[in-house]
């Protein structure tokens, strides 16, 4: 979209904020801004002009109304536990903080159905419904901080995704402020809607640039009884991911798989408290595998048949079961801190790509080939039965001549093949910031442009989430 000369915020604006949402709910000192102005992209800060939080949608109403008269960025500000960037105040302008949104307005038993703030941490509301004998599947890394409103704008997914689908399978219906002010619903509480074109749908993944969810009204699942849950070690990564197309077509729609290269593994272990794997040296990557259903017996034979099939793909004999829960969080514990281990040990880049599960192996191999050609370490994991990998690059030896000028081009090269092998260049984790100059790989110009023209319909003067995504 084309630049829009954007307003500072003057005097006069900040005391009709002030007004609207009381002096408490506004900050503008330093450090608060700093510390709204970044997520968990790399080391990236761009603090807005003013930190606001409002308390319902009717505030919101206002603060857009009062942006969008007057040209002033406005930026969706969750949990900021993004990973690309899409919470971050490029434009300076308003950051508007969700976090007071935080209830669950009713857990609906009869329809299976939950009415929620968008600022509700997500393993909160799961722990909710759970009391309840209900479930709400999707679970990022990130369950224990991130917020509801966060997973709708970025689509996310987690490791029970492969069974249960992502947060657009979840989603029913949408409250939403609109750039101008004016408050929309996206749809119905039903499972069925055939009225319309689906905004309900559009807004999901829409990364905060077409308006602010306010309120969702998410689908839930009867909680299952049982889990099972193993750990397999391989001495070839490759060979691990060839088990994971395997496996479905023995006829397992596992609950969830996990593949973990062996630096991935190692670098939590030695650089998260808490936790401890012992390994042998020929281990190379691992999968986690849960099955989950109402009857133990049937568990059983189901891993016993991922047995069989991960042993054809050469497993190693040490195959770690988990006879508890105590073993079971330890396990998943490993599993979810990866990404932090990551981040605190290594100037890093990483990038969310997905391919269909069976091309899973040949994108594993094309990016440490990559990887060799250009000079970089890069730490694989993810959700492989979903045939997403997050690919975390590590600066290591490499010069900043080379990371800044040839790793852009690394990273082109990894996108291009993923979407070559039939994928595409994010799987959960959004476009946001970071990732917009490579969209021309995953999209044609008339696709963009489609894209772009959506954007002006809901937002004219491009004040909402300015310059993510495109």
């Amino acid at each position: 979209m084309s630049k829009k000369p954007y307003n500072k915020i003057s005097e006069s604006i900040l005391k009709e904020i002030l007004l609207l949402v009381g002096k408490e709910n506004v900050l503008i000192d330093k450090e608060s801004l700093i510390n709204y102005g970044h997520d968990e992209t790399e080391n990236l800060s761009y603090p807005p002009e003013v930190l606001v939080k409002p308390k319902d949608a009717d505030q919101v109403s206002k603060i857009m109304k009062l942006a969008f008269e007057n040209t002033i960025p406005v930026t969706p500000i969750g949990a900021r536990t993004g990973l690309s960037g899409g919470s971050l105040s490029i434009h300076g302008g308003i950051g508007l903080s969700m976090e007071r949104f935080n209830k669950i307005l009713e857990i609906d038993q009869d329809n299976l159905q939950v009415h929620v703030q968008p600022g509700v941490i997500t393993q909160v509301l799961q722990e909710e419904v759970a009391k309840k004998g209900l479930y709400y599947a999707p679970d990022p890394a990130s369950r224990g901080s991130c917020f509801i409103g966060g997973n709708i704008a970025e689509n996310s997914g987690g490791p029970r995704a492969v069974k249960y689908g992502v947060t657009k399978d979840f989603v029913l219906n949408l409250e939403v402020v609109l750039p101008n002010g004016d408050i929309i619903k996206t749809g119905a509480d039903t499972l069925k809607n055939s009225t319309g074109y689906n905004l309900t749908q559009l807004m999901i993944g829409s990364e905060g640039t077409l308006g602010i969810i306010t309120k969702a009204t998410l689908k839930l699942i009867p909680l299952t009884k049982y889990n099972k849950l193993i750990l397999v070690p391989f001495s070839s990564a490759v060979d691990a991911c060839c088990a994971v197309a395997s496996i479905f077509k023995a006829g397992i729609v596992p609950s969830a798989m996990e593949f973990m290269d062996r630096n991935a593994v190692d670098y939590t272990i030695k650089y998260i408290e808490e936790a401890e794997l012992e390994m042998s040296d020929n281990v190379k990557a691992l999968l986690l595998i849960e099955v989950d259903g109402n009857q133990p017996e049937p568990l059983m034979v189901e891993i016993q048949k991922v047995l069989e099939v991960v042993e054809a793909h050469n497993s190693d004999e040490n195959i770690l079961f988990a006879e508890d829960e105590a073993q079971k969080e330890k396990l998943w514990f490993i599993r979810r801190r990866i990404g932090e281990a990551v981040k605190v040990n290594s100037i890093y880049k990483e990038e969310d790509t997905v391919v269909p599960r069976y091309k899973l192996p040949e994108l594993l191999s094309g990016v440490k080939e990559i990887g060799k050609k250009y000079g970089f370490e890069s730490i694989c994991y993810g959700h492989a039965g979903d045939g997403n990998l997050h690919v975390n690059i590590i600066k290591g030896d490499l010069n900043q001549k080379q990371w800044d000028n040839e790793l852009p081009l690394a990273i082109r090269e990894i996108f291009q093949l993923t979407v070559s092998l039939g994928g595409t260049i994010s799987g959960e984790h959004g476009i946001g910031w970071v990732q917009k100059d490579y969209m021309d790989i995953a999209f044609q110009d008339t696709e963009l442009n489609l894209m772009r023209e959506i954007k002006k319909v809901f937002d004219p003067k491009n004040i909402m989430n300015p310059s993510k995504i495109f």
